[in-house]
């Protein structure tokens, strides 16, 4: 049986990376079937809206969706198109893995960076709730909103999937001895969970110590779990670590749907030159056929792009290679074997 994704093309260099992912989908014969729905700038000066109503239908009935970069019209009313998905399906983990790959080399390509962040979705810094203090706007306020809820069903996401894909120790990120009340309550509830899962090991650090032993000591990490803007932060530094956001895909979980999606922006300076990585959505597309328990196809997938990557000889530019977007997935297709 087949199953149906909704395919979100995106701006900029998205419709060429996710040409290039559908093409190494196809070849794997993943039994997947595309529903192509629209969202971004290109939908806004079309259609008067960068969220149709049926975008939001499509992925829905789907429960899963693959989505190129958006970009975000000014003036619309959208803080972020792709916070507006999240939140209207209540994507409530964004999960953000990060590991050393062959034939990219960084400062921390022998250290065995191998990590996950797992990071609070819906509320925090980016609940949106803020506003502006007249007269003449002389000061603005934003308010973290922390339930106990979305608290418990995080942290317990990050020790369920630990133990699903056999992660040893979680890393809680706060910084609870500041925010004494929201971080506090959110350090609170992962120490009380921690605790039906001794399984799993546990530690907590204060947000500001974890961005330098980050950098110092990453191989240390396995899992991380933290809030909405802590999680923003350490996942793009842990990005950095493996060779940036070209090379990082994420995943938006919620219970009703998920959306799979490259993290780094549109690019729209090499727009259309065929020249743009896919490697991020690629990866994305991984995560996305685990999400489905096609196991063996992610493997697959997996084992191609790594081969592609180890070789060097059909890479693009941001990677050190002259290959175009077209030659990176004829080699990606090729190694699939």
């Amino acid at each position: 049986m087949s199953q149906k994704v909704s395919l979100i093309r995106g701006d900029g260099i998205g419709p060429e990376i996710v040409d290039a992912t559908v093409r190494v989908l196809e070849a794997l014969d993943a039994g997947l079937e595309w529903e192509e729905v629209r969202a971004g700038s290109a939908a806004f000066e079309d259609l008067g809206t960068p969220l149709p109503e049926e975008t939001l239908l499509s992925i829905g009935r789907n429960q899963v969706a693959l989505k190129g970069p958006l970009e975000t019209p000014i003036g619309t009313g959208f803080r972020s198109i792709n916070v507006a998905i999240r939140k209207h399906f209540d994507m409530y983990a964004n999960v953000r893995p990060a590991k050393v790959l062959p034939g990219v080399e960084t400062r921390f390509s022998d250290s065995g960076v191998d990590l996950v962040t797992v990071r609070e979705n819906t509320e925090g810094a980016y609940a949106g709730i803020e506003h502006a203090i007249p007269p003449n706007r002389s000061a603005a306020e934003t308010i973290i909103l922390c339930t106990r809820w979305a608290c418990e069903r995080i942290v317990r996401y990050a020790f369920e999937y630990a133990r699903r894909v056999g992660r040893q120790k979680i890393t809680l990120v706060h910084k609870a001895n500041i925010l004494k009340e929201t971080n506090g309550l959110f350090l609170e509830v992962g120490q009380s969970i921690a605790r039906e899962y001794d399984d799993v090991e546990f530690e907590d650090l204060i947000v500001d110590n974890m961005c330098m032993q980050m950098v110092m000591r990453p191989e240390r990490f396995d899992v991380i779990v933290t809030t909405n803007l802590f999680g923003d932060i350490l996942s793009d530094l842990a990005a950095g670590l493996i060779g940036g956001l070209g090379l990082t895909p994420g995943a938006n979980i919620g219970e009703e749907a998920s959306m799979f999606e490259a993290v780094h922006g549109t690019a729209p300076d090499i727009a259309g030159k065929g020249i743009a990585n896919p490697t991020a959505l690629m990866r994305a597309a991984g995560m996305m056929l685990e999400h489905l328990d096609l196991t063996e196809e992610a493997r697959r997938l997996d084992g191609a792009l790594n081969a592609v990557l180890e070789e060097g000889k059909a890479v693009t530019g941001d990677l050190g290679g002259s290959a175009t977007t077209e030659e990176f997935t004829d080699a990606v297709v090729a190694a699939l074997g």
